[in-house]
């Protein structure tokens, strides 16, 4: 019988990590200078490996192809194979990251027979005053951009947002985006590690994309930078629902009883905050603390959630 999933983080030690994340994963496999953890990866090269239950040591990809939709949902096996659609990551950015965008669908599969990349950013933690950006202020076009990033005056042209935690924002594909120094995330975005990048600070040591990155950026100003929502407690509060992912914000008080059958799909927590156990089929009790994530199998299709304490979940599926 099929269980909620947890499986091993992928540490990823960068140049702007920092702290944070092993302050929250409270791991001692996370390096130094740990900038993301990846919590659940389809990415060739960076398979997710089960972490308990009778899966343990198999990797997403392995238990799809024998699960097939009992583990994602008929419809998303249908589309997807045995890749899993979703990647979620905890980011943090002790430096500025660099300027970049990302392919949407079709010219992804044309260029790298690959899926393209929207993403959504949950805010964890923020220094005062740090920043994100996210498209630009007016309307411009391609050869105002590309003189203002060869004139350095670019910052001119794009929205940078001071953030705060419990704030989200959602990139679409060709949206122009960076992070700030200072932030802490997780991010779901669509299983791709497509990043075209237009500016790096003055660092070197990465390459530029602008020939590839010109015809995929979207020149129009952007007016939907920050996504509201709903806090109720005890409910699924939707942040977003579109083709890629719908992403639910679920503030947990009380006991609740989840039943997912008409979505046909896998469901992804992430604790933001707090703890609590997950009673599912065969009295099985999973337990999952702030900064976990765990996979809720298609074929179970009802469980119940039993907080230890008031908690706060992020809800992804199809």
């Amino acid at each position: 019988m099929l269980y909620p999933l947890k499986f091993e983080p992928i540490y990823k030690e960068k140049v702007w990590g920092g702290d944070k994340i092993k302050a929250i994963k409270s791991d001692k496999k996370v390096p130094d200078k740990c900038g993301e953890s990846w919590e659940i990866s389809a990415v060739q090269g960076d398979l997710s490996v089960v972490s308990n239950g009778f899966l343990k040591g198999n990797t997403i990809e392995e238990i799809i192809e024998i699960y097939m939709g009992e583990i994602v949902g008929d419809k998303v096996f249908d589309k997807f194979g045995i890749e899993f659609p979703i990647l979620l990551k905890i980011i943090e950015s002790k430096e500025n990251l660099s300027v970049q965008v990302h392919p949407d669908n079709i010219i992804a599969a044309k260029r790298h027979n690959a899926w393209g990349k929207s993403e959504l950013w949950y805010i964890l933690d923020a220094e005062p005053g740090s920043k994100l950006i996210s498209g630009f202020k007016q309307n411009v076009n391609k050869q105002i951009f590309f003189n203002s990033i060869n004139a350095g005056s670019f910052e001119k042209l794009i929205n940078q947002p001071v953030v705060k935690s419990g704030e989200v924002y959602y990139i679409p594909a060709g949206r122009l985006h960076s992070l700030g120094k200072g932030v802490t995330l997780v991010e779901i975005q669509q299983t791709s590690d497509i990043t075209y990048r237009v500016y790096d600070y003055g660092r070197t040591d990465r390459a530029l994309h602008l020939d590839l990155a010109e015809d995929v950026i979207d020149y129009r100003q952007t007016t939907d930078i920050k996504t509201i929502f709903d806090h109720k407690p005890d409910f699924s509060n939707n942040i977003i629902k579109n083709d890629f992912f719908t992403v639910n914000f679920l503030p947990i008080m009380n006991n609740l009883s989840k039943d997912y059958y008409e979505h046909d799909s896998f469901v992804v927590y992430h604790l933001i905050n707090g703890k609590i156990n997950i009673l599912s089929e065969g009295n099985n009790l999973t337990t999952i603390s702030k900064g976990e994530t765990v996979l809720i199998p298609a074929a179970l299709k009802s469980i119940k959630i039993i907080p230890i304490e008031y908690s706060e979940v992020l809800e992804i599926y199809i």
